[in-house]
């Protein structure tokens, strides 16, 4: 898989960044047949940290309905995927760049 396919955005929320904060865990969305190994291996090769661990877990989805003028449509959100990366002592990862 490239490298594309496996990392595909940066969770950011209060839960991760209490994560980061305390444990040094950051949180991605990553594809579905992404395994651990390489996880790990495009996190260290696009952020340049060494990582120490790596949690995955899908999240299943979800239905959803609301109420609209041309009358009640349901609908689904899809399963994804999340990692939780926890990166080696004394290293970060700057998600927001130079904001």
């Amino acid at each position: 898989m490239r490298q594309s396919e496996i990392l595909i955005k940066p969770i950011v929320s209060e839960k991760s960044n209490r994560l980061t904060e305390k444990k040094n865990t950051y949180a991605f969305r990553v594809g579905r047949k992404a395994n651990k190994l390489e996880i790990k291996k495009a996190v260290e090769e696009f952020y340049n940290v060494k990582v120490a661990d790596v949690h995955t877990m899908v999240a299943p989805r979800k239905a959803k309905n609301r109420m609209t003028k041309a009358g009640y449509i349901q609908g689904s959100k899809p399963a994804y995927k999340k990692a939780y990366v926890t990166v080696a002592e004394g290293e970060t990862i700057d998600l927001y760049g130079t904001v």
